[in-house]
């Protein structure tokens, strides 16, 4: 595989991701869908928006033309979940076909159910697959901060050719041959680093917080194994690393969504106040129908759902939860052999 990587969302991940491809030596196009933006950063070096503290590689170029970016020899597409459908057929009359597409968002198309990967895969059905995620502040992986993900892709030589790509001495890509389970992990992770920070911000305890943690990790099991992902995957850094950096990291978008409800602040405030997508927003109600068609329990993704989404109170959603009957562990399945 040839040198070149486009970027399609130059926001503080896909701009973050772009800094590592060149600093692998990778010349680099980024795509911008605001042309202000990609006249910054060429004018400046700079993304004040999303990464004001961070230099660009002079490797990399930023544009609005998206054909510029499906040009390269691989793409990143970096764009809010409920948005990858527009861009993927947005990208059909100008990738070719074989060109590699590595999917970087988190989360589940609200609209259909769909997967990252199954959007993509309907869309541009010519088009090799790959998903990128784990436990990853753009800010620390932009800065050079160690760093390791999950790169999912069923075609191994593909995957390896794509780790050589991306992959830096503080940036590990760890290799896997399961998309679901990566993107699983990925999505529900974000429903439940909210529940976590409603308990910050009711205060109510550590305990509590490792407690969710550890019952929305059985949920995310539960979910993945029902959709056909291997339960290795999701105790490793696309499900349980990414979860605990997502439920503890003061960075989280989705922490700091739910840390402001707990406190009761209402929803659309902090909402409003943010530049970037919180998508756990979106995914709790994509997450939660998606377990129903599989007829899995999620409770604490279902709370999270009727708080955003159905305006349910949340001390009586607490209250629900706390009031569930007693079981063993050993009788969750996703906790089993």
């Amino acid at each position: 595989m040839s040198g070149s990587v486009g970027v399609i969302g130059a926001g503080a991940w896909g701009s973050a991701l772009a800094m590592k491809a060149a600093a692998a030596g990778r010349p680099v196009v980024l795509w911008a869908r605001q042309a202000a933006i990609a006249a910054v950063i060429e004018e400046t070096r700079f993304n004040p928006l999303y990464l004001p503290d961070v230099v660009f590689d002079p490797l990399i170029r930023a544009t609005t033309d998206l054909a510029l970016v499906a040009a390269a020899d691989v793409v990143l597409l970096v764009v809010p979940a409920q948005h990858l459908r527009a861009l993927c057929r947005a990208l059909a009359p100008l990738l070719a076909p074989g060109r590699p597409l590595v999917l970087c968002a988190k989360g589940i198309e609200l609209a259909t159910g769909s997967l990252m990967s199954e959007v993509a895969a309907a869309e541009l059905p010519r088009t090799p697959l790959a998903i990128l995620s784990g436990p990853t502040f753009a800010a620390e992986v932009a800065r050079g901060l160690p760093t390791a993900v999950t790169l999912a892709c069923r075609d191994a030589t593909l995957g390896e050719r794509l780790i050589q790509m991306l992959g830096r001495p503080s940036f590990r890509p760890y290799l896997s041959p399961d998309l679901v389970g990566t993107e699983i992990g990925g999505a529900v992770k974000n429903v439940l680093a909210i529940a976590c920070g409603i308990v910050v911000g009711r205060r109510l305890g550590d305990n509590a917080r490792a407690a969710l943690i550890t019952r929305g990790l059985a949920e995310m099991i539960r979910l993945g194994q029902a959709k056909g992902a291997a339960r290795e995957t999701l105790l490793g850094l696309s499900g349980l690393g990414d979860l605990v950096l997502t439920c503890t990291g003061t960075q989280s978008r989705n922490l700091s969504l739910g840390m402001a409800l707990g406190r009761g602040e209402p929803q659309a405030g902090p909402l409003s106040a943010r530049r970037a997508v919180v998508e756990g927003v979106p995914t709790a109600a994509a997450v939660v129908a998606l377990a129903r068609r599989l007829a899995v329990e999620m409770p604490i993704c279902a709370a999270i759902d009727a708080i955003l989404n159905r305006g349910a109170d949340i001390q009586s959603c607490i209250a629900a939860l706390l009031a569930r009957p007693f079981t063993t562990e050993a009788a969750d399945r996703a906790l089993g052999p």
